[in-house]
This record gives C-alpha cells, sequence and structure tokens, in this order.
C-alpha cells in the first residue's frame, strides 16, 4: 500500500473509475434505459415522432408515430406476421383528453424464409397512430407522450426488443418537422375500398369463394383502379392463419384479369388456424417483395364451407415419453448441488483471474506495500477488507448490469464493456499513465488537485478498494477456466441466486491479497524493504506499456489499422505533455502549450475511429478458420460435415493463447483435415447478438468457448483451455 501511496495510483484509479463510470452511464443512455425520443439497438434506431402542424386544438385529430430504421437485412414485421414473426406492439400513456387509435400499417413486403414467407418491413418504416384530442379536454401547454413499443427484429435469428419513449408535444407551437416522412407513411397506406351489393351482383369489393375441397380460395375483386387493368398485382392477407404464405405468384397461385374483375386463385395452408366468414385483403400493384403505393383494404365475405381445422401437429410416441420424462427428472430450479458446484467453479475461476498478465503487477505491488514499515497489522486489514469489498462489489454490479440490459433486450455477455472501442480507448490512455508514472517520469500529485491527493493519503482503504475495482475492470473480459459454466448458469437464474455466484467470483480474485493482509505470516515471506523496491516500482511499469500494446491491437481488430494508428499518436501526443509538466521554468510553460495543442488537435482521430462501424474484414479470419454464421454450421451440417466452432474475441487473453497452442497445434489440425471438419471462427470482439445468443444456447455467457456440432446429435462444448487430447478425443 506505502509503494501505491507513494507512486499516486489512488489517484490513477481514482480517474479510471471517472472514464469507466462515464462509459457505463453513456451506455445505458445510449439503450433508452433512461427515456427519450430515441433507441438505438445494434440492428435498429427506433424513434418516436409527432406530427400536429396545426398545433394540438381540442376535437381535432394529431399523429404521432414510431419510425423504425433497420440495419441492412434486418426486418420487423406488419400486422400479419405471416408464418412466423410478431407485430410491432405500440402502449401508450397520454394526458386525460387523450385517445389513441389503431396503428396505420404501411404496405408491407413479402420476405421469404427458407419454405416459409413473412411480411413485413425492411429499410424504413414509420407506424402512424392517429391521436384524437376530445372537444372539452382542458390542454396544459405542454403534453407529456410516453410510449412503450415492443417489436421482434430479426435477420436469420431473431430478437425480442424494447423501448421506453418519452416526448414532449408543445400544444400551440405547430409541429411539423418531420411531416414529409408522416405524407410518405399516408400515401403507402393502404384506403378502404367499400363493398357494396345490388341486383345479387357485386359491383364494388368482391368475394372468396372457397372450393370444395377447402384448399384453394378464389378471390375476385370489383372496381379497382382503371390504371391497375392489366397489371400484376400483390395480395396480402390481413387475416392471418389461413392463406400458405410461402406460395409463389405462377407457382403456388395464379391470377388473372376478366375485364374490369381481378380474379386470383391462392392456396390454404395446410395448418390452416382460423376458418374467418370474412377475408380482410391489402391489393397493391407489382410483386409481393416490392409492391407499390397506393394500395387498398378490401374486406370481402367467404361464400363456401370451412372443412373442420386440421389437428395440431402430432408429436411421435417415442418423443413424447422422452420429453415427459423430461419434465419429470429436470428441476425447475437448479438443483443445490449444481448451484453448489457453480459456486464452487466461480471461487477458482475467479483465482485463476490473478493470473492475467494486466492483473498480476496490481496484485504484486499491492501485496508488496506490506514491506512498508510502519504500518500496522490493524492497518492491512483493513486495507485488505477494502480491496476484497471492491473487487467483489465490482463483480457484483458487472454482473447486475449485464443481467440488467439482457432483460431489457439487449443481446450482451461477459465481458460486454470491452466491446466497446471508446471503453478500450479509455483503459489505454490509463494504462498509458500508469506505466508513466511507475517509471517515475511524473506524480500524480503534480496533475491532481491536492484535495484530491490529500483524500487519497488519509484513507488508504479507500485507495485499497479502488484498486480492487481497477483489478476487475481489467479482469473481467476473459472468461477463466472453470468460470465459463458457472456464469453461463448465473444469467439463467433469479437475480437473488445469480449475484451470489458474481460476488463468489470477486471473493476468489481477492482471496490472495485477502490472505496477506488477514495472516502476517504470509506477509512476513516477503523481502525486507530496500532499494530493489524502486527497482521493483520502475520494472512493474513493463507490464503496463504491454497491456496497452494489447489494449491498440484490440481497437485495431475493432476499427482497424487507422484507429490503431489514430490511438498511438494520440498516446505519444499524451506522453510528451506529462514529460512537459514535469518540466520547470518558462520551458515547461512553452512545451506543456505546444504539447496541449498537439493532443488536442489529434484528439478527435481516435474518438472518431472508436465511434465508427466495425471494420469490414475480420482479422479472424482465415483459409482455414472460415466466418462463423448459423447458417453456416447449419449448411455444412445438412451435408454430414462436422463443425468445430472457436468463440473468441481480441480482447480475450485466454482466447489468443489457445490459438497459438492448442488450435494451432500440428495433431490437432492434421485431425481437423483427416476428418473433414470445418473450422468456423465466431468473432465476439465487438459486439453481435448472433454470437452471443448462440454462447446462451451453448449454457455460456463468455468466451473462449469452443464447441464441435455434429448432424443429429448435441454439440460437445470443450474446457476454456482444452488440451490437445481434448480437441481430439471430441472429434468424431
Amino acid at each position: 500500500m506505502g509503494v501505491f501511496k507513494r507512486m499516486g495510483n489512488g489517484a490513477a484509479r481514482w480517474w479510471g473509475m471517472v472514464l469507466l463510470g462515464c462509459w457505463l452511464s453513456a451506455s445505458v443512455v445510449a439503450q433508452g434505459l433512461l427515456g427519450g425520443p430515441v433507441v438505438k439497438t445494434d440492428q435498429v434506431r427506433a424513434e418516436l415522432l409527432a406530427h400536429a402542424p396545426q398545433g394540438v386544438q381540442p376535437g381535432q385529430i394529431f399523429w404521432l408515430g414510431l419510425q423504425i430504421r433497420h440495419q441492412p437485412h434486418w426486418h420487423t414485421y406488419w400486422q400479419n406476421p405471416g408464418d412466423s414473426g410478431l407485430p410491432t406492439q405500440l402502449n401508450w400513456t397520454l394526458p386525460a383528453g387523450l385517445q389513441a387509435g389503431a396503428i396505420e400499417w404501411p404496405l408491407p413486403k413479402k420476405i421469404p424464409i427458407g419454405s416459409l414467407a413473412n411480411y413485413g418491413y425492411e429499410d424504413t418504416v414509420l407506424l402512424r397512430v392517429p391521436i384524437t384530442v376530445a372537444a372539452n379536454a382542458a390542454l396544459p401547454a405542454t403534453l407529456p407522450i410516453q410510449l412503450k413499443a415492443e417489436w421482434l427484429v430479426c435477420r436469420q435469428e431473431c430478437i425480442p426488443q424494447e423501448g421506453q419513449f418519452n416526448l414532449n408535444l408543445s400544444v400551440q407551437s405547430a409541429t411539423a418537422l418531420h411531416g414529409e416522412a408522416f405524407e410518405a407513411a399516408r400515401q403507402r397506406s393502404p384506403q378502404k375500398l367499400a363493398q357494396q351489393k345490388l341486383g345479387g351482383s357485386w359491383i364494388t369489393g368482391g368475394a372468396t369463394t372457397l372450393s370444395d375441397d377447402g384448399q384453394t380460395l378464389q378471390l375476385r375483386l370489383h372496381g379497382l383502379p382503371v390504371g391497375w387493368r392489366g397489371q400484376t398485382l400483390s395480395a396480402f392477407p390481413v387475416s392471418p392463419d389461413v392463406v400458405h404464405n410461402a406460395a409463389a405468384q405462377g407457382q403456388g397461385w395464379t391470377q388473372y384479369w376478366q375485364g374490369a374483375v381481378w380474379a386470383a386463385r391462392i392456396p390454404v395452408s395446410k395448418e390452416r388456424g382460423d376458418a374467418p366468414q370474412l377475408m380482410r385483403w391489402v391489393i397493391a400493384t407489382g410483386p409481393e417483395s416490392a409492391p407499390q403505393a397506393p394500395a387498398l383494404d378490401i374486406e370481402t365475405p367467404v361464400q363456401g364451407t370451412w372443412p373442420p381445422l386440421p389437428n395440431s401437429a402430432s408429436v411421435p410416441a417415442a418423443l413424447s415419453q422422452a420429453l415427459a420424462l423430461n419434465a419429470a427428472t429436470t428441476p425447475t430450479h437448479p438443483s443445490a448441488l449444481s448451484l453448489g458446484l457453480a459456486l464452487l467453479g466461480a471461487l477458482v475461476g475467479g483465482l485463476i483471474l490473478n493470473l492475467m498478465p494486466c492483473v498480476f503487477p496490481v496484485l504484486a505491488i499491492k501485496v508488496l506495500g506490506f514491506t512498508r514499515p510502519g504500518t500496522s497489522a490493524r492497518e492491512h486489514r483493513a486495507m485488505g477488507l477494502a480491496y476484497t469489498a471492491g473487487v467483489v462489489l465490482s463483480f457484483v454490479l458487472l454482473g447486475a448490469l449485464l443481467m440488467a440490459l439482457r432483460a431489457a433486450g439487449e443481446q450482451l455477455g461477459w465481458g460486454f464493456q470491452l466491446q466497446s472501442p471508446l471503453t478500450v480507448t479509455a483503459l489505454a490512455v490509463l494504462f498509458t499513465l500508469l506505466g508513466l508514472n511507475l517509471t517515475g517520469l511524473f506524480e500524480f500529485g503534480q496533475l491532481l488537485p491536492s484535495a484530491v491527493t490529500n483524500l487519497q493519503s488519509r484513507h488508504p482503504t479507500v485507495d485499497a478498494a479502488l484498486s480492487g475495482v481497477l483489478a476487475v475492470a481489467i479482469a473481467s473480459p476473459c472468461t477463466a477456466p472453470f468460470m465459463g459454466a458457472s456464469m453461463g448458469l448465473a444469467i439463467g437464474l433469479p437475480l437473488w441466486q445469480a449475484l451470489p455466484v458474481f460476488a463468489t467470483m470477486g471473493l476468489g480474485m481477492a482471496l490472495p491479497y485477502l490472505g496477506a493482509s488477514l495472516w502476517p505470516a504470509l506477509a512476513h515471506r516477503l523481502p525486507r524493504p530496500g532499494p530493489w523496491m524502486a527497482t521493483f516500482r520502475q520494472a512493474m511499469a513493463f507490464p503496463m506499456f504491454a497491456t496497452v500494446i494489447w489494449l491498440v491491437w484490440v481497437l485495431g481488430q475493432q476499427t482497424g489499422i487507422d484507429g490503431a494508428s489514430s490511438l498511438l499518436a494520440f498516446l505519444l501526443g499524451l506522453a510528451c505533455l506529462v514529460w512537459a509538466l514535469g518540466l520547470q521554468g518558462s520551458t515547461r510553460t512553452v512545451l506543456t502549450l505546444l504539447a496541449l495543442v498537439t493532443v488536442l488537435g489529434i484528439a478527435w482521430s481516435p474518438l472518431r475511429h472508436a465511434l465508427q462501424d466495425p471494420a469490414n474484414a475480420s482479422a479472424n479470419t482465415t483459409e482455414r478458420w472460415g466466418a462463423w454464421s448459423p447458417a453456416e454450421v447449419d449448411a455444412r451440417l445438412a451435408q454430414g460435415q462436422t463443425v468445430f466452432v472457436d468463440f473468441t474475441a481480441a480482447w480475450c487473453v485466454t482466447c489468443q493463447y489457445n490459438k497459438k497452442t492448442t488450435l494451432a497445434d500440428v495433431q490437432v489440425l492434421a485431425a481437423f483435415d483427416a476428418k473433414n471438419v470445418r473450422t468456423l471462427r465466431a468473432d465476439w470482439t465487438r459486439r453481435d447478438p448472433a454470437i452471443t445468443q448462440a454462447l446462451a444456447q451453448l449454457g455460456r455467457n463468455g468466451v473462449p468457448v469452443y464447441a464441435v456440432y455434429t448432424s443429429g446429435k448435441p454439440p460437445v462444448v470443450l474446457s476454456e483451455l482444452p488440451s490437445v487430447q481434448e480437441v481430439l478425443s471430441a472429434l468424431p
């Protein structure tokens, strides 16, 4: 502890916690958990919009809407999602006197998914809702609008998400900033086409006739726009669970014109779940994959008698017995034995975290603080307990934050903080300063206000606690051996059961320093104080700089070579500034100003790269190791090929060690080739919800994870530090 006092590293840790706290706060705000008009996820950007060009007036209508911007290849769903999916739900909380109507669903498109088909939206969609203001409404100057929205966003995988939106709408002022978006949405909203009957025949609207065998619907429509005649039309069933959605035009169903009448034969789904007497359709020109506005909303009576609904899909007797046996033998909650093993694995895994290259120097310096004369055994115990409290509390808070974000719809896993390039950049700056401080280039007391340094000196236990917080921040990204199964179990537990697992990990990590503080005999075995301590202090700077090299490499994996080089340039300027601050006289003033101008001039470059989109190419993908995707795994398994997946991340030290040892072993590579094993690499360096979901399916929540997939068999999950023999034994 005394060594840390002389180095001023408590202040450094204080700075580090400020940076970490700012990042966590920014992360929460970015996810929309604190409320606002915008919620962002990796798949969509959702925003609550208003359109009241005349202001909000009693007896009138204005419009609200949720605009969803999808990332490429992602989609959300229409009111009839088709064969799978869920429509977006909007739940409003409005001031008294305001009443929300139904969603004005824009014209969708058909989205084929293998042998199925869905109806939904890609790119950008605005779901408009009319808001009726009561004639006698007493309106305040500003209307607080609250919306809780739930949507399902899918690509090949599906992610349920939700957002809390808040908007303050001025009553007197016109709100028409998004008028073009609302107008475009209005033009894509189908208009009602009324049906009338005269003399026993339909002159507008139409009818749906069911074939005698109940397998086909004959749709005949009258009164369609004259300009549509002769064109190919699309028919989207608003009524769900009736038609065969995946049937393609010209193949599964046909259409033709008879003068002013448009007719289509549409197959009925074999899994039909309804027998409606009225069918509602949205009709537009163009193919179903790209229909063109305007569109018509038409309701037609069903002529004919529906056959009985088909029975629900039957389950083979053998499978039913297996499911019943599994339900009888699998407890709803984990047994005391499994929870006990999880706690034991967490304790051992936390203990192993002390061997991480960036954690060991912190622990070593803390333990050597016991050699400082003049510190009583009582003070040592107090500092040991404070360090332990800092570590355990940090693990509990990280675990609670992870579970809270996952409950809010985020696809996150252990080590999620280093999936943010901004956090990687902040930690690189922090460890650069720590390394320069350890070399003796400067003392934090020269840079920080005296109140901060005096506070650290008067309260060494606070300094010890913050040391624990910093140790957790740099140790947590990797999953140590014995931790993987424990964390995978913890994430699926209720909060009151999960938090003890995270706390036990922290206790395991804090045990070495806690033991040395509680049992003086351990500390007495340390070398006596002497000049060697100054040498040791300087030597510990090099592991700090090695950590900076690792962080810069991680940033390069996330943002590309330009991002890494920009950070290096910034760190060089920062080192120059720190050096200049340690000079004396007028030279200090001149050089400090020059260095400060340089640092400020290049500061934007690393921040810009930290905030940009991920690098296009993954350095982890090679000729042998292909890029992982669920579709690639399924395709290889369908061909009867075994798949070995390396779930990895650039910021995971254990992952990099395994790549250079076991996964590069000649015997392992020869076995992959001999058994025609497809090797894939799932790079989790930056957030990827698909990888997070795949890890959860394997019962894991962090990397490294190694899985062997074989057709017709459950995947085999290897240990975090697999041996060559373990890999060879797992291959079929």
